[in-house]
């Protein structure tokens, strides 16, 4: 706690402003995840967009997990103008915004992942009502990217929800999520990322849940026996920045973000799916883990137990809540049709 103090203090001391000798603006953005990440990824592009974009006048300074606290301190220092942008998870950030555990709700996204894609890139439900919800936090939401599938790692195979009886999971923070593997029977076990792979090899916890590139560059893997892939939900992230913030900024790089933005949606979504097919290779050709795809059959068993946790979500969250869950599922619904419109095409 004490070195978080010293760093907020560090970062307030070096806030946004010229650097040194040069008269540049200095913006910080920090991650969720390591060096060669999918968000390293996102965020090296960003840089490079925006110091072009800007002339040269903005330098983007790239902070990897660890380096300023973990993923709710993230949300902090953004919440309290300390720090520019952040990566923001939905199952970190589910304590401080619950709308947003909408996106932990499992089976909600379309198998079809160019559908996802869409309404991750201009979903007028998360670019409204769900930024709505981001913004009474003093958090604005900039982007939802996609990361990835979802996939269990365990010392069992995870075929079925007797398979989950008393196993104890870990999982990310958010209410919502504890939820969904309680419904399967499971103890689910919130731990920092970075305390994961002891917690693996201690049998402190029985296994894990995150995207293949994670499992991949964390080195999971090692020490487990399984590898399951479910397709029951998609990791994303939300990129944030501080509403005051973006209020001082004039419309000219207001602009100049909402461009690099659009650019990255399409530049993100080839990057994690090249990410997830390498990494899962090197798992592979690396390890004896077995890897098991459930068939429709497994997957409806889970489907079944999952959707009375999208009646506590309703509860969690109110009639707000309820608006966006319905928003959410009518558009993956219309972009699986070919029928999606967006918010820009809803506008003109």
């Amino acid at each position: 706690m004490r070195r978080w103090m010293l760093l907020c203090l560090f970062l307030v001391l070096t806030g946004c402003g010229d650097a040194p000798g040069d008269g540049t603006q200095q913006w910080r953005f920090a991650l969720e995840e390591i060096d060669g990440s999918v968000q390293d990824a996102y965020a090296q592009r960003f840089k490079a967009l925006v110091e072009e974009r800007s002339g040269g006048d903005i330098e983007v300074l790239i902070y990897p997990y660890g380096t300023l606290g973990t993923s709710a301190q993230l949300s902090e220092l953004i919440q309290n103008g300390t720090l520019e942008f952040a990566f923001a998870s939905p199952g970190h950030l589910g304590s401080v915004v619950p709308e947003v555990q909408v996106m932990n709700l499992h089976f909600l996204f379309s198998e079809d992942n160019e559908a996802n894609a869409e309404v991750l890139r201009d979903s007028p439900t998360i670019y409204g009502p769900l930024a709505d919800a981001y913004m009474r936090r003093n958090l604005k939401l900039l982007a939802m990217i996609p990361e990835g599938w979802m996939a269990w790692t365990g010392n069992r195979p995870l075929r079925t929800p007797e398979d989950f009886q008393g196993f104890r999971i870990r999982t990310m923070v958010s209410p919502l999520l504890l939820e969904a593997y309680r419904a399967y029977g499971a103890n689910p076990a919130p731990l920092p990322y970075a305390e994961v792979y002891s917690a693996l090899q201690l049998n402190t916890i029985d296994g894990q849940v995150n995207p293949i590139f994670a499992i991949e560059e964390m080195s999971f893997y090692e020490v487990q026996d399984y590898l399951v892939m479910p397709r029951h939900l998609q990791f994303v992230a939300s990129v944030v920045t501080n509403p005051q913030f973006y209020d001082g900024l004039d419309a000219e790089t207001q602009a100049m973000l909402q461009d690099v933005k659009e650019e990255l949606d399409d530049y993100i979504f080839q990057v994690q799916r090249d990410y997830n097919a390498e990494r899962l290779n090197v798992i592979r050709e690396n390890s004896d883990i077995e890897i098991i795809e459930l068939s429709e059959e497994e997957r409806e068993a889970f489907h079944a137990l999952s959707l009375p946790v999208r009646e506590r979500y309703v509860e969690m969250t109110g009639e707000q809540g309820e608006r966006i869950l319905e928003g959410l599922q009518e558009e993956f619904a219309a972009a699986e049709a070919g029928e999606f419109v967006g918010r820009e095409d809803r506008e003109n």
